[in-house]
């Protein structure tokens, strides 16, 4: 969908009018439309102002007005949330939102991230348009122009990766999910390098290896690198890219199962959040690692009381393959500590420990210092998505001691489990700074509303993108 910026005399006449309402019908910035329409007509629709509220209209200067209710205080969430569920209620090709034009911080970038996302449908497998959106562009008035830009930019990252995890398993093996992120890098200018099974052997990614063992389909590993000139600070971001979670040997139920092909949301987000940092040209290196593989139930397979050996630090027991994701990510902290960055971050569906601890809309930070938590904290209250800190706390480290080996991949405790993967990944970290981000809980979103779709959220990507331009900006 085009996003662009309009002046206060843009053409409506074919257009839906968009216009945000205040509860008691308290004006906003094109409110005044209102003074024609027929307080029966707003009676009869029971139309308010309370927030969700929405009515649509005929009007003599467009084509219809669309009034969605604010409730009684309008801020960047309620304008973001407002514009994707108006977008959705547009009957004509083109809409005109008038909401850019309220005096809250982040307008326009509130309505340009509501409006791509809140219109945004996977729509590669339907055989049908019956149930697709009619509106192809919106005009924002009185928006800023650099703001929507680069709301642009992201907000088309964030359905980017959307579509990488919306895509069934069985049309995103790991060598074709590889290739879907390596195309869209160098699209954007970066540098990126794929590695196929001989590769991943010869630099003894032996828990990458491990959890690729049952299945049939070869794991991959994509490192993307933006260098701009002139870069002082470095980061690197880490994502689990499990293409198909069945739990190995120690096999999921078939409902747990259902969602499974979501196991990669980690790694979409972090090459989405990439590609949107050097396509803005912020002044930030950043290096992106990608394990990518099934977790698949076959002959080879991972057996429980196995051990494997990452390409840095201490060996692994494991005792539940279907704690496969930290395993990968063990190799993939291992490239990133090497490279002595300035900040690691990885991004995971790690565990459901963390859904049971904070729900489906909120994800858990953990930093292995207070101020690397801050940094995606602060970032996250910009970027609009929702983080909590978790405690890692060290005294849980013996509850993963193992018998056989340096480390073992589960406590054997129903409780803490996203603390006891936390502190286990810390292992692989390095004694930098490090943030680990589980999304598991919203990285799908279980129903449309705002600016979420039913489906991957692409949560993570528009912190990430902040994260690196305040990074930027300290240079």
């Amino acid at each position: 969908m085009e996003v662009r910026a309009a002046n206060t005399d843009v053409d409506m006449s074919d257009a839906t009018v968009i216009v945000g309402v205040m509860e008691g019908l308290e004006a906003l910035p094109g409110s005044e439309l209102l003074d024609e329409v027929d307080p029966d007509l707003l009676s009869a629709a029971g139309f308010e102002g309370k927030t969700g509220q929405i009515a649509k209209l005929p009007h003599s200067e467009a084509s219809a007005l669309l009034l969605i209710g604010l409730g009684d205080e309008v801020s960047f969430a309620s304008i973001r949330a407002a514009s994707g569920d108006a977008v959705r209620k547009v009957k004509t090709e083109r809409a005109v939102t008038l909401l850019a034009q309220a005096s809250v911080e982040g307008a326009t970038r509130a309505v340009v991230e509501g409006s791509i996302l809140g219109a945004y449908q996977f729509r590669t497998y339907k055989s049908d348009d019956d149930d697709a959106l009619d509106v192809s562009s919106v005009d924002v008035v009185g928006a800023d122009q650099s703001s929507l830009d680069a709301a642009v930019i992201t907000s088309t990252a964030t359905a980017l990766a959307r579509d990488w995890v919306n895509t069934p398993a069985r049309d995103k093996a790991p060598e074709y999910f590889a290739s879907m992120i390596e195309t869209e890098a160098i699209a954007a200018g970066l540098g990126a390098e794929v590695w196929d099974l001989q590769r991943i052997e010869e630099e003894s990614l032996g828990a990458v290896l491990g959890v690729a063992a049952g299945s049939d389909r070869d794991p991959r590993v994509v490192q993307l690198t933006y260098s701009p000139s002139g870069a002082e600070t470095h980061l690197v971001l880490v994502g689990k890219g499990i293409t198909f979670d069945s739990g190995g040997l120690s096999l999921k139920s078939a409902a747990s199962m259902e969602e499974m092909k979501d196991d990669m949301s980690g790694a979409a987000v972090v090459a989405a959040a990439t590609i949107a940092i050097a396509e803005l040209g912020l002044k930030v290196k950043v290096t992106c690692i990608t394990p990518i593989t099934d977790n698949a139930v076959g002959g080879d397979a991972i057996r429980p009381g196995d051990v494997l050996t990452p390409v840095d630090g201490p060996t692994i027991e494991v005792l539940n393959t279907d704690a496969e994701g930290r395993l990968v990510l063990a190799d993939g902290l291992g490239l990133a500590k090497a490279l002595e960055p300035d900040l690691i971050v990885d991004v995971a569906t790690l565990t459901g420990a963390a859904v049971v601890a904070l729900g489906q809309k909120i994800a858990a930070v953990f930093g292995s210092d207070s101020d690397a938590a801050a940094q995606i904290l602060e970032a996250a209250s910009i970027a609009g998505e929702e983080f909590w800190e978790m405690p890692l706390f060290k005294d849980y480290r013996k509850s993963i001691d193992s018998n056989i080996a340096d480390i073992k991949n589960i406590s054997g405790s129903r409780y803490g489990g996203a603390i006891t993967a936390a502190i286990f990944l810390a292992e692989y970290a390095g004694d930098g700074a490090w943030a680990h981000l589980d999304i598991a809980g919203p990285a799908r979103a279980r129903e449309t509303a705002g600016e979420n779709v039913k489906g991957a959220s692409g949560m993570g990507v528009r912190t990430l993108v902040e994260l690196a331009r305040r990074m930027a900006e300290t240079d």
